[in-house]
């Protein structure tokens, strides 16, 4: 199974390219975040004319998360656990089914800035409902992944100038820490298990000329629990994406599981 994770930047904007990269790629299941859009407005026969069943969690103008799957989608659930008042959409989970059953969690963390403030305190405490929410998928102790766009930088490495992004909100330490603490649960950073060192990036700015200088940060990860983990074949960045007409300010990562 080939999944991959993508922050599209508006489904509007961008349908045609991801439609695109679909055709190219050939994913079996794509997790989407901020497709800014409700659910009603998405584009759905596009999509599934190429084979996917489409599963959204929209939301007008902001946030939005999917889940295109060319394999059966079961049990699907919008909203991370932890807070009935929360009306952001930025989680959606669905088991897809195949030789394996896997859970799959699609998520857009939030960004967090201006911090410290209060949208960098609804981060962390979003944070700790998704501690929670691994915790009980590991005590499931099926193969489950949560992917997409955590608005985290987990180390230096991990930033072409780590100096600039110290006081951002997607490199404080309580951020970083909040990450190693779901992490360390018993996550694996699939990207860091098949490649190692710096020079690789999901996320490149739209302002000066970031992507042509390749001022990049890793935001955008695939965390696998143990049963997951063990069906890790590989896993890329698909930079060169960045580089096509009218991009999204990501790129797809993707992963191969034996499922």
């Amino acid at each position: 199974m080939k999944l991959a994770t993508f922050n599209i930047n508006g489904i509007k904007a961008r349908a045609p390219a991801l439609a695109e990269w679909l055709d190219e790629a050939q994913p079996d299941v794509a997790v989407l975040q901020e497709i800014k859009s409700v659910d009603e407005a998405f584009p759905r026969e596009m999509f599934e004319d190429r084979g996917y069943a489409v599963e959204t969690h929209g939301q007008k103008s902001f946030n939005g998360v999917a889940i295109l799957s060319k394999l059966p989608l079961e049990d699907v659930t919008r909203g991370l656990p932890g807070d009935d008042e929360d009306d952001q959409a930025r989680w959606i989970e669905a088991t897809v089914v195949g030789k394996t059953s896997l859970r799959i969690c699609g998520m857009y963390l939030p960004n967090g800035n201006p911090a410290p403030g209060p949208k960098y305190d609804y981060k962390l405490a979003w944070m700790e409902r998704l501690h929670a929410r691994a915790q009980d998928l590991l005590k499931s102790e099926e193969p489950a992944l949560m992917t997409g766009d955590f608005n985290i930088i987990p180390q230096a490495e991990d930033a072409k100038t780590p100096d600039a992004w110290r006081d951002d909100a997607l490199f404080r330490p309580e951020s970083r820490t909040a990450f190693r603490r779901i992490v360390n649960l018993g996550f694996t950073d699939a990207f860091r298990a098949r490649t190692y060192g710096p020079g690789h990036y999901s996320f490149w700015d739209y302002q000066a000329g970031a992507w042509q200088r390749d001022n990049g940060i890793r935001i955008d990860h695939v965390l696998l629990s143990p049963e997951a983990a063990d069906l890790l074949k590989d896993c890329k960045i698909d930079a060169y994406i960045r580089g096509k007409e009218k991009p999204s300010d990501h790129v797809p990562v993707w992963v191969e599981l034996d499922i």
